[in-house]
């Protein structure tokens, strides 16, 4: 197990928690993130080679008064070395000490890692508002709050650093889960679909008849954080194929929204080879936060999922901007994409009687997609709402013909 630690500050803490570690019956390899000189436990993975696997010298690391470079460099170097022993199955598990700089560095190098390394982190300033979904981000990292500070070893700390050792050591000890990894042989086909409130039962008719098929359908909330997170599993080489039924965040990273989900989204399945289901649910609507409203933005056609979350209506010319992104990510695939579009909405609530409903604008963006994308991204409209059966049906009839009836692996379930 990798233990994470700056043993600068926290050398006797690290100490007595690799001893926890070892007494559960897991071997810890120490890593230290100290950047400046005064170690007090000699650790497996010094500072000096984590900062030389970072391409900066110790003598540069301690010398260097530019904190923001030198901290970048540990990360890389850290990042280099955990990923090494992963794929050497050296290392089976990630466990993490820290405050806020460790937290940081710490969690930064465990989203380096796989999907499915166990990974912790036991941090001081886990709670402070903002930090904990900086610490997590796009990982499966849980967070293991101290409450009180690590600085010397008491009573209380102990017994969380005791917990958090249990913790960590049953996750690689226990009975171990199946890899995540791609293995060769007639393993399950593996879909990941995006989804969201709007379009649920179109994923929910989806999932089940793909699950018919015997394939594994992922799903991703598109809010801007798991189907970031869907991006990176997406260039693991986790999946099969992609169903995007809710890909709004390229719309909503250009023009400012709260499901952004980077500058690459929609991009990693196409440069993997996979091939691609898409629909438009949230499109043709923008999020941004109310706090950052510009006077235009009160102007728009509305509609309020609830009272935490309103839906904006993308005007006609922010449709056309949207539809070229699109174009242009699709145009990186090296594989078939089949997009399909509900000519009576695009959710269910993008309906007849309902406030942002406007079919004819919808059309802009399936013309201007249609003028830029190459002959591979073939287009096709539907005459239904998204959200009613026969589109569902629509696309796992796409589904079919891209990627299921030309596997092996999967045979339809009576």
């Amino acid at each position: 197990m990798l233990l994470i630690s700056t043993l600068d500050t926290k050398g006797r803490e690290t100490e007595y928690l690799a001893g926890r570690v070892s007494l559960c019956g897991c071997r810890p390899i120490v890593m230290d993130l100290s950047m400046r000189e005064g170690s007090v436990l000699q650790a497996d993975l010094p500072a000096h080679a984590v900062a030389r696997a970072g391409g900066m010298s110790w003598e540069e690391v301690v010398g260097s008064q530019e904190r923001a470079r030198i901290t970048e460099a540990m990360i890389s170097g850290g990042k280099t070395l955990a990923r090494a022993m992963v794929e050497e199955g050296r290392v089976h598990g990630i466990l993490g000490l820290g405050g806020s700089t460790g937290s940081l560095m710490a969690t930064e190098i465990m989203r380096g890692v796989p999907f499915g390394v166990p990974k912790l982190m036991i941090s001081s300033t886990a709670a402070l508002p903002g930090l904990s979904t900086r610490y997590i981000g796009t990982g499966d990292i849980a967070l293991f709050h101290t409450v009180v500070e690590i600085a010397g070893l008491n009573d209380l700390l102990r017994n969380v650093l005791d917990r958090a050792a249990l913790a960590i050591s049953g996750m690689v000890l226990g009975e171990r889960t199946e890899t995540v990894r791609r293995a060769p042989g007639r393993a399950a086909l593996r879909i990941a679909m995006t989804m969201l409130g709007p379009c649920e039962r179109c994923a929910s008719r989806v999932r089940a008849s793909l699950e018919a098929w015997g394939a594994q359908v992922i799903g991703f909330s598109a809010a801007g954080v798991c189907d970031r997170a869907m991006e990176e599993m997406i260039a693991q080489g986790l999946f099969d194929g992609v169903v995007e039924l809710a890909p709004g965040a390229v719309g909503e990273h250009i023009l400012g929204g709260m499901r952004d989900a980077g500058p690459h989204r929609l991009e990693n399945a196409g440069r993997m080879g996979l091939p691609q289901v898409i629909a438009p649910c949230g499109v043709n609507h923008l999020t941004p936060s109310r706090s950052r409203y510009r006077p235009e933005d009160h102007r728009r056609r509305k509609y309020d999922l609830d009272r935490y979350r309103t839906w904006l209506r993308a005007t006609p010319e922010e449709l056309k901007i949207i539809a070229r992104a699109f174009a242009s990510k699709l145009n990186l695939s090296s594989a078939p994409v089949v997009f399909l579009f509900p000519k009576r909405g695009w959710s269910s609530v993008d309906r007849p009687g309902l406030p942002t409903y406007d079919p004819a604008e919808d059309l802009l963006f399936v013309e201007e997609l249609r003028s830029y994308v190459g002959g591979h991204v073939q287009i096709r409209e539907v005459e239904d709402n998204l959200e009613e059966p026969a589109f569902a049906d629509a696309v796992v009839q796409a589904c079919e013909e891209l990627f299921l009836a030309r596997d092996a692996r999967v045979v339809r379930r009576p």
